[in-house]
């Protein structure tokens, strides 16, 4: 029997293993939350948007503690959720291989499991990094074992604060839209979770068909034989100069705004435990210290993303080249930079993503009360850096905080399980690196809300709980009179 006869054994051998593990962890565990319905119509405790890695992570880590009553909603088709299959364009994650990821403590959970199930160990060991579909086959695998309720084709249009502490979610599904009530929502929305792409203004008019964001679909095979430039130098840059390339782009040129590129991984040097745990107790001094400075040295692109590009003889490398003017011009773009005007017939914009709730249509009716660290914190002067000025001000379980006091209860409701989470939880809800423990800490907090929210149904059951542990047979006293015999007895 060959190895591919044997990977199908090998993983129901795996999946065997994981659900008797559960099974002995007793996970999940026993439902717990009063079940609750509003004129007739039943509520969600809690509706996680976004199917992605985060998003399966954060569900299993509820699912674990027993609430029961949840719905993992994604607007991609099943198997094309988050960035792997659709606008992430490297070769292989960025991330070590042995790194768990969303495994949430349970080693038949792991990718490496995973892999080593249908491929042997011996492979695992040749393996270098972990290609990019082969993790979305992984991800696949993770929602189907651990029974996630994935309802796909399913987006959310807008999130209201509904009656008697609730959320109203107007969902689109199948062309038509309802209404569901929830008790609490998750967003697992990614790197624009609360934004969009960003571009410069600078391209501003020009048409659309000249330019696209990375994370756009982009058509690589209608760029055969053209001049294509890309703006940015960090791995999507790469990613994109690579895809162009390898498609059969006539010329690559892409513009750098420093004078070199980025060398040091800075956050790798401090990678442990004590970050992924104590980040969020920092002072904010510190926190925003930390993040600031590791923003203005930037994270180099992969080495190997960066070969990918050079080892094109088309491929040019332009550092030390802002973009100072940017025109359109008989059908093409000329981009113009200190150094020279270059002619291109389409161009990349691999400059990254912002917090801007304005395009966030589905949050209209709380954006405007949500508190962001500009609200209430002044950095000291000389490290002023706007993205960490527009994060979201969390609580402990990612929840949204209100700008001013009582304006808008329900915003502790919602939680920001994506990127924009950093400064006030580091690096838990973006990476793949902490996430599991991020989705666990996501998951304690929302159950103490249901437990706190629901106590006095708790109290009253604890008060009508009535089954006898002991029925009275069990001893005797040896101080209390002894009875007389039955037959003793006089009438």
């Amino acid at each position: 029997m060959n190895a591919l006869q044997q990977q199908p054994s090998g993983l129901r051998q795996l999946e065997l293993r994981l659900q008797q593990d559960l099974s002995w962890l007793e996970w999940p565990a026993k439902s717990w939350v009063p079940p609750r319905e509003v004129a007739g119509q039943p509520v969600t405790d809690v509706v996680v948007v976004g199917a992605g890695m985060c998003g399966l992570a954060a569900a299993a880590a509820i699912k674990g503690l027993g609430i029961s009553s949840l719905l993992v909603l994604d607007k991609a088709p099943a198997g094309r959720e988050g960035p792997w299959v659709t606008y992430a364009r490297m070769e292989t994650l960025r991330s070590p291989k042995q790194l768990t990821g969303p495994a949430l403590g349970l080693p038949a959970l792991t990718f490496r499991a995973w892999y080593e199930a249908q491929f042997g160990s011996e492979a695992w060991e040749a393996l270098g990094k972990i290609p990019r579909q082969q993790w979305m086959e992984y991800l696949v695998w993770y929602r189907k074992v651990l029974d996630l309720p994935v309802r796909n084709e399913v987006e959310l249009v807008a999130v209201t604060p509904g009656p008697d502490d609730l959320l109203t979610l107007r969902l689109r599904e199948a062309g038509g839209e309802r209404e569901i009530l929830a008790r609490h929502l998750v967003l697992a929305t990614g790197r624009d979770g609360l934004g969009g792409s960003w571009v410069p203004p600078i391209v501003s008019g020009i048409g659309r068909s000249l330019w696209a964001h990375s994370a756009d679909e982009i058509d690589f095979a209608a760029l055969a034989g053209k001049r294509v430039g890309v703006v940015g130098a960090g791995a999507s840059a790469m990613d994109n100069a690579a895809e162009a390339l390898e498609r059969g782009a006539a010329s690559l040129d892409l513009f750098v705004r420093r004078k070199d590129l980025p060398r040091i991984n800075k956050f790798t040097g401090i990678g442990s435990q004590g970050v992924v745990h104590g980040f969020a107790g920092l002072p904010d001094d510190w926190k925003w210290r930390f993040l600031d400075y590791a923003m203005k040295a930037q994270t180099p692109p992969p080495r190997d993303s960066t070969l990918r590009v050079s080892r094109h003889p088309q491929a040019r490398f332009h550092l030390g080249s802002p973009i100072e003017s940017l025109v359109e011009r008989d059908g093409h773009l000329v981009l113009t930079t200190a150094k020279g005007a270059y002619p291109l017939d389409f161009l990349i914009m691999a400059t990254g993503f912002s917090v801007d709730l304005g395009v966030r249509g589905e949050l209209a009716a709380v954006a405007p009360f949500i508190r962001f660290w500009k609200d209430r914190y002044a950095p000291p002067a000389g490290i002023d850096n706007a993205e960490l000025a527009n994060a979201p001000d969390l609580g402990p379980g990612f929840e949204f905080q209100e700008r001013e006091p009582g304006t808008c209860p329900a915003l502790s409701l919602i939680h920001c399980f994506n990127y924009p989470a950093m400064l006030s939880h580091g690096k838990l809800s973006g990476d793949i690196p902490a996430v599991s423990e991020g989705a666990q800490r996501l998951a304690r907090g929302i159950a103490r809300a249901l437990f706190v929210a629901d106590r006095k149904a708790h109290y009253e059951a604890l008060v009508g709980f009535d089954a006898p542990e002991l029925l009275g047979d069990e001893w005797t006293d040896a101080d209390a009179p002894a009875a007389e015999p039955r037959d003793r007895v006089i009438a």
